[in-house]
């Protein structure tokens, strides 16, 4: 055994920009809260934002009826499918986009990082910002700058904020990342913050990766894309995971400017020598979702009621009990601040987001996230919640069955929810005995 140990490869041969590099948080809490639930403990998940709902109906027959489909597709994606998602793009936000402009990967996780890995320039964070962006630049070797943004400005960032930083070093090549409806934050810009911004990128010649995965879940359902105002400038983002339902199916969509051709070409051809295609059958169901029609609309509009109604009264809860937090636009993300208690969390030991987000898991079972996780100081006490632990199926049933008219009230929630309602009321209890 101990020939066999000292023949090892030692870990100091491990890629400098990786070693010590933990998995994604968002990952490794859902880990967590599945070994507690094995252990027989009461666990609330509102940690990994997964979807609640089920995959629509009529997708998941399309994947049923393409089961069959077996043979490598092109590497940019499926012909058919990329019309789809053109078209798509054409229909919300006027873009002139063909099939030629998008490519297709195995979740839009996988296409950040081949953007990262083919376009050599800074990397433009605004925080809070999903845990992804950062450690995917720290692979890769990019210089990563982050922009904070704050509560007074709900969390997020302004045009004079991004042109104060590209001016300090004028013509730099730089990719700055907008998340909206934002994940931690569920909130969004209006039209007006988007042109403002869309001035300053043209300005200084940024592209902007507009990751827009929440864009269906606006709760008003008025998402408009950045690239209305910075088309030439502007990639999309989007896929199945969060709208659909389809988080496992793992396929993402790229849209990109004709100005941006090369870029798509240079991912394909990297993506050609990595994972080669996406997914035959989950492309071929794609088609599906991304032509929309009257089935998809009916449970987008479900599913935008239950969120709405969901993240509205949890806020309210939260902000009842003196924890700090802005109501969500879109998505099923929020960000409640817990510094009105700082003095007297700290009477219990807890100075950092971290400490309180793991005191809050052992003594109640609700599992969220630091806000550090999410590029926020450590010392600052947020964290993020993704309202998600409930049965969506069941939930888009009782709204579909009901009368016009019909309103999400406390007792819905209770009865359909809760698992949220009660991590809801177990934060505000625990925090009110700080």
């Amino acid at each position: 055994m101990a020939d066999s140990d000292s023949k090892r490869i030692p870990d100091v041969h491990i890629n400098l920009n990786i070693r010590g590099m933990k998995p994604s948080a968002t990952v490794a809490i859902n880990e967590r809260s599945n070994e507690l639930l094995a252990e027989g403990r009461n666990i609330y998940k509102l940690g990994l934002g997964q979807s609640p709902f089920p995959v629509p109906d009529a997708v998941v027959s399309e994947l049923k009826a393409n089961a069959y489909q077996k043979d490598y597709l092109p590497v940019k994606g499926l012909r058919i499918l990329r019309e789809a998602v053109a078209d798509y793009h054409r229909r919300g936000e006027g873009s002139a986009a063909t099939g030629d402009d998008v490519l297709i990967g195995p979740g839009s996780k996988e296409l950040m990082f081949l953007l990262q890995l083919v376009y050599y320039g800074d990397l433009v964070i605004p925080t809070p910002a999903w845990v992804s962006y950062a450690p995917q630049a720290k692979i890769i070797g990019r210089n990563v700058n982050f922009l904070h943004t704050d509560a007074e400005h709900d969390w997020l960032l302004t045009a004079d904020q991004l042109d104060e930083h590209c001016s300090e070093d004028e013509g730099r090549p730089r990719v700055i990342i907008l998340n909206y409806p934002s994940n931690p934050t569920g909130r969004t810009y209006t039209p007006k913050q988007l042109e403002d911004i869309a001035s300053v990128a043209k300005k200084h010649k940024l592209v902007i990766l507009s990751d827009e995965i929440y864009g269906e879940l606006h709760h008003e359902g008025n998402h408009v894309s950045i690239s209305r105002y910075y088309p030439k400038g502007t990639i999309i983002s989007a896929g199945l995971s969060k709208w659909c339902g389809a988080g496992g199916w793992r396929l993402g969509t790229f849209t990109f400017p004709r100005e941006l051709r090369w870029l798509l070409d240079a991912m394909a051809s990297v993506a050609s020598e990595t994972y080669t295609s996406t997914s035959a059958p989950i492309q071929y169901a794609a088609v599906r979702a991304f032509r929309g029609g009257t089935e998809i609309e009916r449970y987008l509009w479900r599913s935008r009621k239950v969120l709405k109604a969901l993240g509205n009264w949890i806020a309210d809860q939260l902000n009842e009990a003196a924890i700090r937090c802005i109501k969500p636009e879109g998505g099923f993300y929020l960000l409640p601040d817990f510094g009105p208690f700082r003095e007297l969390l700290s009477e219990r030991g807890i100075y950092t987001n971290a400490q309180l987000t793991a005191r809050l898991l052992d003594d109640t079972g609700v599992a969220i996230l630091p806000g550090s996780d999410f590029g926020r100081p450590k010392d600052e006490l947020t964290a993020r919640l993704a309202y998600v632990d409930f049965d969506g199926a069941r939930a888009l049933s009782v709204v579909e069955s009901s009368p016009d008219g019909f309103t999400i009230d406390e007792h819905f929630l209770d009865t359909h929810c809760p698992n949220v309602v009660t991590a809801t009321r177990q934060i505000c209890d625990w925090v009110s005995k700080a």
